[in-house]
């Protein structure tokens, strides 16, 4: 372990917002060269929301692994605007490639499919952790508050999830892959927080 955290501390952030984009650059690639099947809209509305899921459970697995002894702290906040830059792009896709700007049929969808308001709250509780992904905002709002909001991230991710798993209705295997990862990571930061406040009500 010794051996990964030196080569981790080796390895600048910039190299993670590089590689975390590189996705999005070849789902260009596919767009341009036809190479999205019968349906690309939806193709590239589905591969974007589930980059920025990816993204979302990995910084969720960042804090679990430090407690094993992998420290990759340094990565979370590139993680975290990435998977910040894929749900808005994923929205994006939404709304200008699918509807078409058409803000009244995007009206009638809300009502007749809960799970994209659900998409949405997750984006929107998303919009002031990337606002405050920022040294500045961390002195400014000072730790403890800062570390208090970004626990939106949390329902952030169990939104995108839950959002998944509705959106494609057959419930196959992948969807609930990540909602059982998310709610598993929840999960184990309630039993880290539970195991830390015991001693003192001992």
């Amino acid at each position: 372990m010794d051996s990964l955290n030196r080569l981790a501390r080796r390895v600048p952030t910039w190299v993670v917002y590089i590689a975390g984009v590189l996705p999005f650059g070849w789902i260009v690639w596919l767009t341009l060269t036809n190479g999205l099947g019968a349906d690309p809209v939806k193709a590239i509305e589905l591969r974007l929301g589930e980059l920025g899921l990816q993204f979302l459970v990995g910084g969720l697995v960042i804090t679990p692994l430090r407690w094993f002894g992998l420290n990759l702290i340094k990565f979370r906040r590139a993680v975290g605007l990435i998977a910040f830059f894929y749900i808005a792009m994923h929205l994006s896709a939404w709304v200008v490639l699918d509807m078409g700007l058409r803000w009244a049929e995007m009206a009638n969808d809300l009502v007749k499919r809960w799970y994209i308001i659900i998409g949405m709250a997750g984006f929107a509780a998303m919009i002031p952790l990337a606002v405050t992904s920022n040294n500045a905002s961390v002195k400014r709002l000072g730790g403890k508050v800062w570390n208090k909001l970004h626990k939106l991230t949390y329902f952030a991710a169990l939104a995108g999830a839950v959002h998944y798993v509705v959106l494609v209705k057959a419930w196959p295997v992948e969807p609930l892959l990540y909602l059982g990862a998310v709610v598993l990571l929840l999960a184990a930061r309630a039993w880290k927080a539970r195991a830390r406040l015991l001693p003192a009500f001992a």
